[in-house]
């Protein structure tokens, strides 16, 4: 079947083949021919993106037929469940899924309320982007059977975001044993530090390759304590990855001093530049 899939905005890991779009309908010259499609699927990943992504639903279905909407923010994402899981279709190729879900009850993070407890799938796709939110929660014949497929993969990442406390020696040297491109741990509040400390120091990898995301903004967080946890992330030995907090229920439209120190420490290059003058 010919499905189009339609994403509100783009991402790392949309898909960029020729019947993913972004947004609503092309100029007819650059879309797809009606009597080759089947249907049209609108991937709503954000909450604050549901109004947008109904008006796209019913845009594209106004020019094909069976337009629907999902995904993650409607608490039916096709890629969240194995079965409906198709390698390439709602993220690009090359991303997997091992397992889903988390055993964690973070308060800011939605994934145990959408996806439940952790689950592991026996049978995954092979890819070399590792997705999955907490694979060190799974069991170490799941992890052996990982590590063996990223084995056969090149520039591997664990994208999902390893949780550090859980990182063994063991886990380290298989992942120093893989063609690595990178590995994102997390630092999302202070307490967190320490393990990702400890973490780094495991994984004995150089700081291009080992990244964090640090959540920032979050509970009265204010810009200086953020940027001090974001220094304080980089001398761990970790390039930092910041993300600015964001409720399920509305988009909040941060200030320019917290956009700024976001941009800064979300791009490698941005970030070397600036510990480099503070360093100095």
């Amino acid at each position: 079947m010919k499905i189009i899939r339609v994403f509100p905005r783009r991402t790392s890991h949309t898909p960029t083949d020729e019947l993913a779009f972004i947004g609503y309908p092309p100029l007819p010259q650059f879309r797809p021919d009606y009597h080759d499609i089947d249907g049209v699927r609108v991937s709503c990943t954000f909450t604050w993106d549901k109004e947008l992504s109904w008006s796209l639903c019913a845009a594209w279905g106004e020019l094909y037929k069976d337009s629907r909407l999902g995904g993650p923010a409607l608490n039916d994402d096709n890629s969240s469940d194995y079965y409906g899981f198709i390698p390439g279709m709602y993220v690009r190729s090359g991303v997997t899924f091992t397992t889903r879900g988390c055993n964690n009850q973070c308060p800011f993070c939605l994934v145990s309320k959408r996806e439940g407890k952790l689950r592991q799938y026996p049978d995954f796709a092979a890819g070399n982007i590792v997705q999955d939110n907490n694979i060190l929660q799974a069991d170490k014949s799941h992890w052996d059977k990982v590590i063996q497929m990223l084995r056969t993969q090149k520039q591997v990442e664990f994208s999902g975001g390893l949780e550090a406390r859980l990182l063994t020696d063991q886990h380290a040297a298989d992942i120093r044993s893989l063609h690595l491109k990178q590995v994102f741990l997390a630092c999302d509040n202070r307490a967190a530090l320490k393990p990702l400390q400890v973490a780094v120091k495991r994984l004995q990898l150089p700081i291009r390759k080992a990244r964090c995301y640090v959540l920032i903004a979050y509970n009265g967080e204010s810009i200086s304590e953020a940027r001090e946890r974001l220094e304080d992330v980089y001398r761990a030995g970790a390039l930092p990855f910041a993300q600015l907090y964001q409720p399920p229920d509305k988009l909040i439209e941060y200030s320019k001093e917290w956009k700024g120190l976001a941009r800064t420490f979300s791009r490698p290059a941005a970030t070397l530049a600036e510990m480099k003058t503070r360093i100095n």
